[in-house]
């Protein structure tokens, strides 16, 4: 199960502390979705999840407020009693917290930050980020470059050609991702993205040459963070047995992270161009998602051209 730092949110988020010597470097968020603990503080707890990240809003500290003291602090007691509580934010910056709230986070151990986000805002933002944070992962071993804005991840068998294709692409003025170890993240039910591990961020490896910097030969201008994976193409060594697709009528696909991509397989052999191949894949793939399939207008013009023929000889 991945994880999230409540530090990390801290200074994502530019959090103010207001629990005085409360630790919050071990704690972690697992949940991606947050909750306001508005039926909680009106002591509905049926469904609580408390492992989630908890914000209280201006409804929230509205209702504390107009509660007797007993009950208010009877109310926050049994809120913060729950110790899988990850930490709680107060939005608003006009927002003063209560001082039975923060003594009995000081007494549950539970830290209190505040922002200066209003709910709404601060809600929509986390969320989001929280969502890409904690989405399930998987390393896969290829190269992940820009090509006409199209996430292309090219992979094969080590020492195959994956590298020198990415850097030939660089040259030709598209822009790395991730050489050798991807990171892909499933960014939505149908959404992949792909990014190079921190360690490996804007190197590639070119055999007989060595580790070469990308970004200093190349300029800023070569690399990019991150990337949605619209496209794979396997690079394989070719197979005179095999059949080969030549028409491209049928998209194949391959499933990572349960999502289906479309998938390229290009047999290697002297002389070809991996490279312009590379271009032209993702160039089609693009009209494809416009709505023109060359491979379908063939077709069409074929079959309109026997028909022709046909009624010819009939005539």
């Amino acid at each position: 199960m991945h994880s999230v730092k409540v530090s990390k949110l801290v200074k994502r988020y530019d959090l103010e502390l207001l629990t005085e010597g409360i630790a919050y470097t071990n704690r972690y968020i697992r949940e991606s979705d947050v909750n306001r603990p508005a039926l909680q503080l009106a002591g509905f707890f049926s469904c609580f999840e408390p492992t989630r990240l908890q914000v209280i809003g201006k409804v929230e500290s509205k209702y504390l407020e107009q509660m007797s003291t007993r009950d208010r602090v009877y109310s926050i007691q049994t809120l913060l009693s729950y110790k899988e509580i990850p930490c709680v934010v107060i939005c608003r910056e006009e927002i003063e917290p209560l001082p039975e709230f923060l003594e009995c986070a000081m007494k549950s151990k539970i830290p209190i930050f505040k922002t200066k986000y209003s709910t709404s805002e601060f809600l929509a933002e986390v969320i989001t980020w929280l969502n890409i944070e904690l989405a399930p992962r998987i390393s896969m071993h290829g190269v992940l470059v820009d090509i006409y804005g199209e996430g292309v991840l090219i992979t094969g068998e080590s020492g195959i050609g994956k590298s020198e294709t990415a850097l030939e692409l660089i040259r030709r003025g598209h822009r790395l991702v991730a050489d050798d170890a991807v990171d892909i993240i499933k960014a939505s039910g149908t959404k992949l993205s792909g990014k190079a591990p921190d360690v490996l961020q804007h190197f590639i490896e070119v055999r007989g040459i060595g580790i070469v910097d990308i970004k200093q030969l190349f300029g800023i201008e070569s690399i990019k963070e991150t990337k949605p994976i619209d496209l794979v193409i396997e690079l394989e060594n070719w197979d005179t047995g095999k059949q080969y697709d030549r028409l491209g009528l049928e998209n194949e696909y391959i499933e990572i992270l349960g999502i289906e991509v479309v998938i390229h397989r290009i047999p290697i052999k002297p002389g070809r161009n991996l490279a312009i191949i590379c271009e032209t894949a993702a160039v089609n793939f693009r009209q494809k998602k416009m709505g023109y399939n060359a491979a379908e207008e063939l077709n069409k013009r074929v079959m309109e051209n026997l028909q022709r023929s046909i009624q010819e000889i009939e005539e």
